[in-house]
């Protein structure tokens, strides 16, 4: 006995939705080029000021690692992620991922914004409270303000108004980019 012939009416088509992905969505450039955007320069200014609020809470020792430890985590993760981001666009992995990037990239930029805030006021926190210690180490305490009270000598006070002062400026950039890639995502 031979076998009925297969009739087409009979057996639906598969359908082509269920075998195949989505093709990957980002309006940035990829490769070299999206050095030349704004997004692209606010993301290495990020990978750079990042970079230097790292470094500048870890050579002042860290007086307060309550406070500042957070710090810390906020500025080496979002320096570590920032970098990996960049690295995908330049080399351009974005586009064989197959994922929506423009909310990716507004929400990754959405909580590194709120970290990078938190931080920040943390960071002005530490500093706001610091007692001087004057050369001859004689400590003078005005007034503590708050439950926080901090000794930092001259040099780590420095250090830490330089490192608040550019966690500003990492909050600004990553506020920017949010922007941005919030535009990007509603078109």
């Amino acid at each position: 006995m031979s076998e009925p012939a297969a009739n087409p009416a009979v057996n639906p088509a598969v359908n082509p939705a269920a075998t195949s992905f989505p093709t990957a969505t980002i309006t940035l450039p990829l490769g070299p080029g999206v050095l030349r955007t704004y997004s692209g320069a606010l993301l290495c200014l990020e990978i750079l000021f990042g970079g230097l609020v790292w470094i500048l809470v870890a050579s002042s020792n860290v007086p307060v690692p309550l406070l500042q430890g957070w710090v810390m985590f906020v500025s080496v993760t979002t320096f570590v992620f920032s970098s990996a981001y960049l690295a995908l666009l330049i080399t351009g992995l974005a586009d064989r991922i197959n994922t929506d990037w423009n909310f990716l990239d507004l929400f990754y930029h959405f909580i590194a914004l709120l970290f990078y805030f938190a931080a920040f006021v943390l960071e002005a926190a530490t500093t706001a409270a610091a007692i001087k210690i004057l050369p001859n180490q004689t400590v003078c305490i005005l007034k503590p303000r708050g439950n926080i009270l901090t000794f930092l000598d001259g040099r780590q006070y420095s250090i830490n108004v330089v490192a608040t002062i550019f966690a500003f400026v990492v909050t600004l950039c990553y506020g920017c980019s949010m922007v941005m890639g919030f535009k990007r995502w509603r078109k």
